[in-house]
């Protein structure tokens, strides 16, 4: 099986944001909101869960977003049109249930969280849904998809922390003036552990607001994906265990031990610097070996 990539599309100004189109036929037939796939890009390349951020059954396509933070990321994105990643296996996870809502459903994506709340808000919108999305970033630069996502809802917010766009500050200040203002059936949050624990207590009535059903996705906590590895085990507030891979990656936000989380979440920092620092050195010693033997001719 080969998958090429159609199409890549530098999403940002610094070169850390990227959509790819992949053939994947088969995966493509299957996929629906929720799914991601595993990919491992060479025979020494590690497996990494990317969530499918679009499908599209009858080209045969499936499209990923992926910011660089570390080696196999970083070595994704030197991949150009036209080359293949070795395994790309999938779909996995459990589909959203989709259903029709007499109230609006608010979907929240978080910087690279963005790109999975598109397929969600398709679907929930293709069945007769009002959707209201809240697009939140850092700043502009890393806000994209605005009009994927203008077209599967009724209305797009956007927040930025330095006000660059739109609502200056945090994607929990218009989500508690809609609360405030009207009813909602739901809300979907997708991005950061720190900002879906945050929309989570926003919509936990703790506030004073009124208390609505929220599902966030574990998808940046998955390691090896099958639920082998045990790496995206999490606690719920009651005490029981769950594993994001095959009872997710979307879960009910309320149950979540967020703090838990947030604890563990940087547990392979140093061996990611670590994996990093190898590969750019390799690399180095690479361009500084084909600069002599240019040289030398």
């Amino acid at each position: 099986m080969s998958y090429e990539i159609l199409k890549k599309i530098q999403l940002d100004t610094s070169g850390t944001l990227f959509e790819l189109d992949i053939n994947a036929p088969l995966i493509a037939k299957k996929a629906f909101a929720g799914n991601f796939v595993l990919i491992r890009i060479n025979e020494r390349g590690e497996r990494i869960p990317l969530t499918i951020a679009d499908y599209d059954e009858e080209k045969g396509i499936i499209t990923l977003v992926v910011q660089v933070v570390g080696k196999s990321t970083l070595l994704l994105s030197h991949l150009n049109e036209g080359e293949e990643i070795l395994d790309v296996v999938g779909p996995l996870g459990n589909k959203i249930h989709a259903e029709k809502y007499e109230d609006p459903v608010i979907i929240i994506g978080g910087g690279v969280g963005i790109a999975p709340c598109y397929p969600q808000a398709k679907e929930l919108k293709k069945i007769g849904n009002k959707i209201i999305s809240i697009l939140g970033a850092r700043t502009k630069d890393l806000v994209f998809w605005r009009d994927r996502m203008s077209s599967v809802s009724d209305d797009v917010i956007i927040t930025t922390n330095d006000g660059s766009e739109g609502i200056k500050g945090f994607v929990t200040a218009p989500l508690k003036e809609l609360l405030s203002n009207q009813k909602i059936s739901l809300v979907i949050a997708i991005g950061p552990l720190i900002m879906m624990k945050n929309v989570a207590i926003t919509t936990s009535g703790i506030e004073g607001l009124p208390k609505v059903k929220t599902s966030v996705s574990l998808n940046t906590i998955m390691i090896d994906g099958t639920g082998m590895c045990g790496g995206c085990r999490f606690p719920t507030i009651d005490g029981d265990v769950y594993f994001a891979c095959v009872d997710g990656p979307d879960v009910d936000a309320h149950i979540v031990d967020f703090d838990n989380l947030l604890n563990r979440a940087n547990r392979f920092l140093d061996q990611e610097k670590e994996s990093l620092n190898l590969y750019q050195d390799e690399c180095k010693a690479l361009e500084k070996a084909k600069g002599e033997s240019s040289s030398n001719d």
